[in-house]
């Protein structure tokens, strides 16, 4: 028979025999969990796991003695506000004795920038120069031949000379002085024909 209703149901008679009616040894024996980090099963894949980390304790450099002290009401975390108050004191000592009036300033060259005014040729004499200029004169630059064979910037054609005749071997030479046939040193041949074998014992 059911019994009475609990909630959104009522509960009923059980069916069959359950488990805690038997002797069994418990959960003495059981596999490796699948959830969790700790003692996880190998066989098993197992996720990333992530922990929650709490605050770091605060150190005791940075710790404040707290509300004990009494701040004054003027003190701010900008500074101490406080209503302006002009000090009335005496004119700073200046070095200067004597300053320049109106009178000593011109603005003559002043308004030729401001107003328009028309185009003024002036003549001054020529500056003296304070030290002598070192530069070299026209004189002393020599330009480069263009003519004959050593030019530097233009193409030479070819040059000839003229020489005067030989004297070797002429009619004005004294042919006693020249070399006789016996004055060389006699050659061997196996310098410039082929050398014939030699023996020996």
């Amino acid at each position: 028979m059911e019994g009475p209703w609990v909630g959104t149901w009522r509960p009923h008679p059980r069916q069959g025999p359950i488990l805690a009616e038997f002797g069994t040894p418990g959960p003495k024996y059981r596999l490796p969990g699948t959830t969790g980090h700790t003692a996880h099963d190998p066989t098993k894949y197992r996720a990333p796991a992530y922990t929650f980390r709490g605050s770091k304790c605060p150190a005791t450099d940075s710790c404040s003695p707290g509300p004990q002290y009494l701040i004054h009401p003027s003190i701010t975390k900008t500074g101490k506000q406080v209503a302006p108050s002009p000090l009335v004191t005496s004119r700073p000592k200046t070095k200067i004795a004597v300053t320049p009036g109106p009178s000593d300033y011109t603005t003559e060259p002043a308004n030729r920038h401001v107003y328009y005014t028309a185009p003024v040729q002036s003549m001054v004499s020529r500056p003296k120069d304070l030290k002598p200029f070192q530069t070299p004169g026209p004189t002393t630059y020599t330009l480069p031949r263009i003519l004959g064979p050593n030019t530097i910037c233009t193409h030479a054609n070819p040059c000839y000379s003229m020489m005067g005749k030989s004297q070797y071997q002429s009619a004005f030479q004294d042919l006693a002085k020249t070399p006789g046939p016996a004055a060389f040193g006699r050659v061997e041949m196996d310098v410039y024909k082929k050398r014939a074998p030699k023996y020996t014992m």
